[in-house]
């Protein structure tokens, strides 16, 4: 489903991406692992079309997205990419439901069939409760879990994910990570997932490791 082909990518005179390649199938949950600075972050938003390569190819189904135009690609990302960062950034004037709904409103989706869809992704993440509490009335697992229902909110071809549960406790990433197979599992999600976290990244389909700016698998 994804095809990244040679992708370069430096910093003044800091080469940081050296000719990277990669595929993902659609439904894989894929683990990108690496030291810090060795280029996780950059690779992925490149993937995720918010920072450009200095070379290279990505290709979703086939079709070329760093040839499209600045407006077909943020349509393109708002649609077929949904993030989840380490740091969650929830608005925090807003409740659970109404960050959850943002990226359809975005994409010019009615309210009433926006929360309607929101409400049913925070049932899955267990938290129908909670729906009308913001961000600082909720715990840090309760908060990321908004925001992977906000990610999944216009049906993305893939996840992104880029250190989820690196602000977790314990229990709390354990839970997360769990929560990734079993959207998987009941919704067929993709997810490319960079992590220092050992036992997230033993449970992939796949463990890719950045070294010297380069893939081994």
């Amino acid at each position: 489903m994804i095809e990244v082909k040679n992708i370069h990518k430096s910093f003044g005179k800091l080469e940081v991406l050296k000719g990277v390649d990669l595929t993902v199938d659609r439904g894989e949950v894929v683990s990108i692992v690496g030291a810090s600075g060795a280029g996780k972050s950059t690779l992925l938003h490149i993937i995720g079309t918010i920072d450009k390569a200095n070379k290279g190819e990505v290709y979703f189904d086939g079709k070329n997205i760093l040839s499209l135009k600045e407006k077909e690609l943020a349509e393109f990302r708002n649609k077929k990419i949904g993030f989840v960062f380490q740091f969650h950034h929830l608005l925090p004037e807003f409740d659970a439901l109404e960050n959850t709904c943002i990226p359809a409103f975005i994409a010019g989706e009615n309210k009433s069939k926006s929360e309607k869809r929101a409400k049913e992704l925070l049932g899955f993440m267990g938290l129908l409760p909670r729906i009308h509490n913001k961000p600082g009335e909720l715990s840090g697992g309760e908060q990321q879990r908004v925001a992977i229902a906000r990610a999944l909110m216009n049906n993305p071809m893939v996840i992104l994910a880029d250190e989820p549960s690196g602000n977790l406790d314990s229990k709390a990433s354990e839970a997360l990570h769990k929560l990734f197979f079993d959207l998987r599992n009941d919704f067929g999600q993709t997810f490319v997932i960079i992590t220092h976290n050992k036992e997230l990244a033993q449970m992939t389909d796949r463990t890719l490791t950045i070294i010297d700016g380069i893939i081994n698998e």
